[in-house]
Parts: C-alpha cells; sequence; structure tokens
C-alpha cells in the first residue's frame, strides 16, 4: 500500500546538481497511522483508511473517538480512505506510515481540494472572450452572449457554460515528480503547482499515467 495525506505548506524553489532553480511545493505529509483495513469479505471492497493531524478529543464525536480507541490511536482530525487490490494490503491496523513511503525521482498524484473563488461570471469561469466595445455596445463587454436556441428546441440545453460557483472543488495534479524527501521534518518537496491553499490537506499517491508507461 502506498499513499500519504498531508498538509500544503507552500511554494519555494531548490536547486539541482547543475544549478537550476526548481519551483517545487512542499507538503508536510504525514506521519499517517492505519485507522482501518477493509476487506473484500466484510465491507465488499479493499481499502485501507489513513488518520492524520492529531487534535484534541473534544474536537471529535463520541462515534470518532471510538473507531480510533479501537487501535489505541490518537485524537485524529482528518480520516481518507486509500483503495487497493487483493493482497496489497501490506499494512495492519495501528501502523505508522510516513514519507520514507516516497523516494526521489518518484512519479506521483496529488489530489487536493481548489481554491473558491465564488460567483464568477462567464469570462472568468471559462475563459470567454469578451464582446466587442464599439458599435454601440453600452453594458454587454462582459456579457456571456446568446445561450438559447431557436423554435427548436426552444430552450437553453443542459450543460451551457454559464456564470456560477467557481472553484472550491476536488482537483487531481497529475504525474508530479519528487524532489526532495525529508524524513526529519516529514516533508515532501514536489515539482510544479498543487491545488488548494496553504494548510489544505492533500493526499499524494503513485502516478495512475506513471505506473500505465
Amino acid at each position: 500500500m502506498k499513499g500519504i495525506i498531508g498538509k500544503k505548506v507552500g511554494m519555494t524553489q531548490v536547486f539541482d546538481e547543475q544549478g537550476n532553480a526548481i519551483p517545487v511545493t512542499v507538503i508536510q505529509a504525514g506521519p499517517c497511522h492505519v485507522t482501518q483495513v477493509r476487506t473484500q469479505d466484510k465491507d465488499g471492497y479493499v481499502a485501507v483508511q489513513l488518520g492524520f493531524w492529531e487534535t484534541k478529543p473534544e474536537r471529535l464525536t463520541k462515534g470518532q473517538i471510538g473507531h480510533l480507541k479501537r487501535n489505541n490511536l490518537p485524537a485524529l482530525r482528518v480520516l481518507r480512505e486509500f483503495r487497493i487490490k487483493q493482497g496489497d494490503a501490506d499494512v495492519k491496523e495501528g501502523d505508522t506510515i510516513t514519507v520514507e513511503t516516497f523516494a526521489k525521482g518518484e512519479r506521483v498524484d496529488v489530489v487536493g481540494t481548489s481554491k473558491g473563488r465564488g460567483f464568477a461570471g462567464a469570462i472568468k469561469r471559462h475563459g470567454f472572450n469578451r464582446q466587442p466595445k464599439t458599435h454601440g455596445q453600452s453594458d454587454r463587454e462582459r456579457a456571456p452572449g446568446s445561450v438559447g436556441q431557436r423554435s427548436f428546441p426552444g430552450r437553453t440545453l443542459k450543460g451551457q457554460r454559464m456564470a456560477g460557483r467557481m472553484g472550491n472543488e476536488r482537483v487531481t495534479t497529475q504525474n508530479l515528480e519528487v524532489v526532495v524527501v525529508d524524513l526529519e521534518r516529514n516533508l515532501l518537496a514536489i515539482r510544479g503547482s498543487v491545488p488548494g491553499h496553504k494548510n489544505g490537506i492533500v493526499i499524494v499517491k503513485p502516478s495512475v499515467k506513471a505506473r500505465k508507461k
């Protein structure tokens, strides 16, 4: 089983042996505790549940505390499941997973929640072009334009790109490279950008595209 939960710290840059500056996102990854191992016979699917970010017991419900006390684990704020294949569960409940699971140069996918932008117009949300500034327009410069149909079908089709809530969605950035693995401080430096704001929760797991290759 390979995967870890982390917290986005921010962006910086590191230098390689040739002196090239590499932009990286620093993630405080783990340590994570294995809170539950789901099996096909008992749960209908195979997965490993990890817990991250110790907190006060008062901030959890009694059900959550009881779930963690089964394996004498501390109060953990974040719980996430990692689907695995039958027979790949090489961990047991109560184990601890750290950044040493990953190695420098490895390819990973990072899952996070993108920044919320609130209610946005069609130009900002979908990258539309603005309307002409001339020929008599007064207030149509950033309007989306025509969205309807003629007599058939006589309605706006479902899925039409219009103004609406932007961001605050689950986003996966694929095929990123691990540049630094800091075992002492539980840090991962990943080349490129990672979805979400600072202190946002992210999931790091092996890259799907790299496995296909």
